[in-house]
């Protein structure tokens, strides 16, 4: 990514939030890199430097500012198309490359060589992926340590790293500090039989309608949403076949800090790398507002800073997306609620009545049409849930953030009984997105006043590359009516 400096800087002086995330600021004469909203006095222009990443800048030699906490940056949101493998991989080192030998294995999942992905990802970010997966993982490491009482081995394991030896000459190394000395400037200050984390966004962000969105989907006994605040049950493997370890999360909204804060049990530390990569995906942290609002003004003069939801995972979307076909979200949410009771994980000792997962592809491609149909679904939606769930579990369908959409729509539209509407749907929630759009939702032909999903298609084409936020606020206009979703 291209930096230009003046820009930067100009960034800099007002600290504008639109920035933060995009790039960083490394300073010469303190040996520290800031985020560009950083409250410490403006350094002088002469002694900073930029780069386009965390990374980038840790490479360069500069330790992270304590004060502005560049692990709390938002994330990137898809700009352009350039550099979205990159991202795509940089999402997936997120959740877990934890050493060299894990780069075949993204490479694989993005659909390029080792070599192509390293050559991409340096020109994205600057540092070749190991280097960015080490920075984050201190990353993740640092905001532990400051946010959490969790004892240090719980850090280091959930972290990704090998051991706490390890862990602790690596601190010592980049930061010039132990990880005991940061706990003591101040961090640490979180309760010990609960994680809470800080994740910030870019202003502004509207909270009351991808709350409403996803209160009208909220599935009984797996999630509960309410005016503040958003819960709901998880269950996180670390390899195929393992048990299941289960859950529950909680997000809530601190527009003070634009940011949200997310709440756990110390239990689910060795996911939570997954767990943030996650969060940040259903709430769309790392969407670019200034550029879609003004990109989608007449929808934005209504609502600024309106999200997609996302998913924690995007099978989960995949089947909402199939028991939602043709019938309304009551009778949706009534089907995911019985398949949870039937066929998801218990969770014990959760808040709030959160006592069921969703169930996942391997679980529903090892049932019985039968077995389905008992929890309401038609007969050939029952095979069709099957069929994907197959395709997924066996990895001939990968429902990640950013994935190459158009074979993945195509692998999609194969599988029996997934149209053009659910594929669509699947790439706008699931895979992240931003340019889908399910052109034969009915809801979106009544609000367009047109009948013909070409010319809606059409009529849409003013919105790329954000025809999925268009997608969202014609949703949200549907509810302000009182139109039934």
């Amino acid at each position: 990514m291209f930096l230009d400096a003046d820009n930067c800087y100009r960034a800099l002086l007002t600290r504008d939030r639109r920035f933060d995330g995009w790039f960083y600021v490394g300073v010469s004469s303190t040996g520290i890199y800031c985020r560009p909203v950083c409250a410490v006095r403006t350094p002088l222009k002469r002694n900073c430097s930029f780069y386009p990443s965390a990374a980038a800048a840790e490479q360069a030699g500069y330790r992270p500012c304590l004060r502005c906490r560049p692990e709390l940056a938002p994330g990137h949101g898809v700009l352009d198309l350039s550099g979205q493998l990159a991202r795509a991989a940089a999402e997936l080192i997120d959740q877990g490359l934890t050493d060299p030998a894990g780069l075949s294995a993204v490479a694989r999942r993005v659909g390029v060589t080792p070599r192509h992905l390293r050559r991409i990802f340096e020109a994205e970010f600057g540092v070749s992926p190991v280097a960015y997966a080490q920075t984050q993982r201190l990353l993740l490491a640092k905001g532990l340590l400051t946010d959490t009482a969790l004892p240090m081995t719980a850090v280091a394991g959930a972290a990704g790293f090998g051991s706490v030896r390890r862990f602790n000459h690596l601190f010592r190394t980049r930061y010039g500090l132990t990880p005991q000395q940061l706990r003591r400037t101040g961090g640490g200050g979180g309760r010990d039989d609960l994680i809470s984390v800080s994740l910030a966004y870019r202003p502004p962000y509207a909270w009351s309608q991808i709350i409403d969105f996803l209160a009208r989907r909220a599935v009984d006994g797996v999630e509960r949403v309410t005016a503040d605040r958003y819960s709901r049950a998880v269950a996180f493997t670390s390899e195929p076949g393992a048990t299941p370890v289960t859950g529950w999360i909680t997000v809530t909204h601190e527009p003070e800090r634009h940011s949200l804060r997310l709440t756990l049990p110390p239990r689910l530390s060795p996911h939570i790398g997954r767990i943030l990569a996650g969060v940040r995906r259903l709430f769309d942290l790392g969407a670019r507002p200034d550029l879609i609002d003004a990109h989608l003004p007449e929808f934005a003069a209504e609502v600024p800073g309106l999200r997609v939801p996302g998913a924690l995972d995007g099978f989960e979307i995949a089947l909402r997306a199939v028991v939602g076909q043709q019938i309304g979200l009551t009778q949706a949410r009534s089907i995911l609620a019985r398949l949870a009771q039937r066929h998801g994980a218990s969770v014990p000792d959760a808040p709030e009545g959160l006592c069921r997962t969703l169930p996942d592809a391997p679980t529903l491609a090892a049932s019985t049409p039968e077995a389905l149909r008992a929890c309401g679904l038609t007969g050939a939606r029952a095979l069709g849930l099957r069929a994907l769930a197959d395709a997924v579990a066996s990895g001939r369908v990968a429902l990640q953030p950013l994935a190459p959409v158009e074979s993945t729509l195509a692998a999609l539209q194969a599988l029996p009984g997934i149209g053009d509407w659910t594929a669509q749907v699947i790439a706008l929630r699931g895979l992240g997105w931003p340019n889908a759009f399910p052109a034969g939702d009915r809801v979106l032909c009544k609000q367009l006043g047109l009948a013909r999903p070409a010319d809606v298609l059409a009529h849409a084409e003013r919105w790329a590359p954000w025809r999925g936020y268009a997608a969202v606020h014609l949703w949200r206009r549907a509810i302000e009516k009182g139109d039934e979703l």
